[in-house]
């Protein structure tokens, strides 16, 4: 499996960003696909996440402001980020969760206040 995330960038408190995430190679072996962040000198948070059925999960500092969907036909999972805070400030990453894990590079989110 093979991730590629985009959608990062910079932007003001309050403002919203939509992170991209398309898999490719043996995406039948993936089971859940998610989004993690992670900010200098702390670990990586689990940020949100979506099964092949679609059951999705939220962090509670995200909940509201954050959603997690997926496009089946795109192989590809979004993470719409709405009223983004500055201490939304972070690398955020793709995960893939199957047979194995697959991370994705990671995508560089500021939020200025």
């Amino acid at each position: 499996v093979q991730l590629q995330a985009s959608g990062g960038g910079f932007v003001q408190a309050g403002g919203s960003l939509r992170l991209s995430c398309a898999a490719s190679g043996s995406i039948f072996s993936i089971n859940i696909m998610g989004w993690y962040r992670q900010v200098p000198g702390k670990q990586r948070e689990k940020v949100a996440s979506i099964t092949n059925s679609g059951a999705t999960t939220h962090t509670n500092s995200v909940k509201g402001r954050f959603t997690i969907s997926r496009d089946n036909a795109k192989n590809t999972v979004y993470l719409q980020m709405n009223s983004l805070k500055p201490e939304d400030t972070a690398v955020y990453y793709c995960v893939a969760i199957g047979r194995v894990t697959t991370w994705g590079q990671g995508t560089q989110v500021t939020v200025s206040s």
